[in-house]
């Protein structure tokens, strides 16, 4: 690529990035605030919000009321103590801890010295943010290797650019304070030569940001990477060391490239498939970008990552010359969510218009060997709210065809049962969450399954309930595979049957019962 190329390339690459990612730094500090009165009322008097919408006397789960603290980290990366903690690290220096996935504490906010996680991080942190010219951090991660010493991988970035890179620091104790040890990754190098030797080109090479540090079920660690430019990239680590192993360059690449809009790459294995989950996210981080989260799955955790469809991930990409083509890319992966909004019908329990999320994304995952339990840990923003996010954990199963399936409300501490088909038969609102990559939200819809195995309604079709608690549907000849699941329903203050399955294309659709409100 000549000169003149590079130099046309970046300003392109400039003007594009101001737009997507300038407002980065202050929308991901915002505080979570509380939806304006207005919307509370849909119209009606049928839609007037309700005090109390009690409590089913003959529901088994009667007088269970769970509660909940959140936190604000984006981008959470999740790691458990060995005392059963639960940790989540972020961008922005956040992090935040839980003992049950419910209950949040904010542990540590703000690039700024004082901050517990590196006290003196304009010092300690200088060469990474003078390389990055920048004065915050992006997307962290922490393991914890062989030596007992935590390890957090950060990266910083310019923002407009992939002037980016990702480092490494370490401690004894997860909540810090943690020391330099170097940077180990560089991008966003204009003209001159590159991790791999040759120029950097924005469209190839990866913006070095976004890590996540795993181990393999042979023991072997790795590090995967990435964000938009030239895609998604996995290299080889050295665990006595945290430092990738020589001669690797960038690594190898699995997914992206042309400036397409994927990033936060996560690997999860599970012991119950034998596969390797690769989870991202697709569109852009704020209320109007659309972020949603995908996965794919590869028997090597090097890949080739493919999707429910056999597509090879490699292929997700944008077309060449182009900049954030998402309809290149909206066929590949299995979406997991999106954007969605339950919304309360006329005399149904709770208040309000609806519950529902937007954009989101840049999740971790979570398996405990004990329980067999999968989490997915995300940052999210919600309907009418701006840019205010919080930490999200939603539980995940597999289904029938070994892809995991999210549940459609957040962790409440519920574990899946054995139902029969008469305490599913009733009404749901379901969300199809689509392909597409879309700054609006999915509206549900209303549908009613009968106890003679007929989905009608909005949409038609039939359903099955398959051993304890899968779920087979065919709705509009679609056919889905997924899992019932009793959950708790915050808008209506009740437990509710829900579901949730994937169709053969990678298509997720969730339900969630409607309540009436009591008398």
């Amino acid at each position: 690529m000549s000169r003149k190329r590079i130099m046309m390339s970046s300003v392109i690459f400039f003007l594009i990035w101001m737009c997507a990612c300038a407002n980065e730094t202050s929308e991901r500090q915002q505080p979570p605030r509380e939806p304006s009165a207005d919307l509370e009322v849909r119209g009606g008097e049928e839609d007037q919000p309700v005090k109390d919408s009690g409590q089913p006397a003959d529901s088994a789960e009667a007088g269970r009321k769970p509660s909940f603290t959140s936190a604000t980290v984006h981008d959470p990366s999740v790691i458990r103590t060995d005392d059963g903690m639960y940790y989540v690290f972020g961008s922005h220096l956040q992090a935040a801890r839980s003992p049950d996935l419910m209950h949040w504490t904010q542990v540590a906010s703000g690039v700024s010295n004082g901050n517990p996680l590196i006290p003196n991080v304009e010092e300690e942190m200088a060469e990474a943010l003078e390389w990055g010219q920048t004065d915050t951090f992006w997307a962290g991660d922490v393991v914890r290797l062989a030596d007992g010493k935590y390890y957090m991988y950060y990266s910083v970035c310019k923002g407009d650019s992939p002037r980016a890179a990702i480092g490494v620091a370490v401690s004894d104790h997860v909540e810090g304070p943690y020391q330099h040890l170097g940077i180990i990754l560089k991008s966003g190098m204009w003209g001159q030569p590159s991790e791999d030797g040759t120029i950097y080109d924005p469209t190839v090479h990866p913006n070095t940001i976004d890590p996540h540090t795993f181990f393999d079920r042979e023991g072997v660690l790795w590090m995967v990477y990435g964000s938009y430019s030239g895609g998604i990239y996995i290299l080889k680590m050295d665990p006595k060391t945290g430092f990738p192993y020589p001669d690797q360059g960038y690594g190898k690449k699995l997914l992206g490239g042309n400036h397409s809009r994927i990033e936060g790459p996560y690997i999860l294995y599970s012991p119950e498939t034998e596969y390797y989950y690769l989870f991202l996210s697709f569109g852009g981080l704020d209320a109007s970008g659309g972020y949603n989260i995908r996965v794919a799955r590869s028997k090597n955790p090097d890949g080739p990552y493919e999707d429910a469809e056999g597509q090879d991930m490699i292929d997700a990409k944008g077309a060449a010359g182009t900049f954030f083509d998402d309809v290149a890319i909206e066929p590949y992966g299995v979406k997991l969510m999106g954007g969605f909004m339950f919304r309360r019908q006329a005399g149904e329990a709770g208040g309000g218009i609806g519950s529902g999320y937007v954009s989101p994304g840049h999740n971790s995952a979570y398996y405990d060997k004990e329980s067999g339990e999968y989490y997915l840990i995300f940052h999210t923003r919600f309907p009418y709210r701006g840019e205010s996010h919080e930490i999200r954990v939603h539980q995940m199963f597999m289904n029938a065809e070994k892809w995991p399936v999210v549940a459609p409300h957040r962790y409440a501490g519920e574990t899946i049962g054995t139902y029969t088909a008469a305490e599913i038969a009733g009404s749901y609102k379901l969300v199809n969450h689509g392909k597409d990559i879309s700054a609006g939200w999915k509206e549900s819809i209303v549908v009613g399954l009968s106890a003679d195995g007929k989905i009608s309604g909005d949409s038609s079709g039939e359903w099955k309930l398959t051993g304890d608690n899968g779920a087979e549907l065919l709705v509009d000849g679609i056919r889905y595979s997924g899992v019932f699941l009793r959950q708790w329903d915050e808008l209506a203050g009740q437990e509710v049957m829900t579901f949730t399955a994937l169709s053969d294309g990678g298509t997720a659709v969730w339900g969630s019962g409607i309540t009436v409100r009591p008398e």
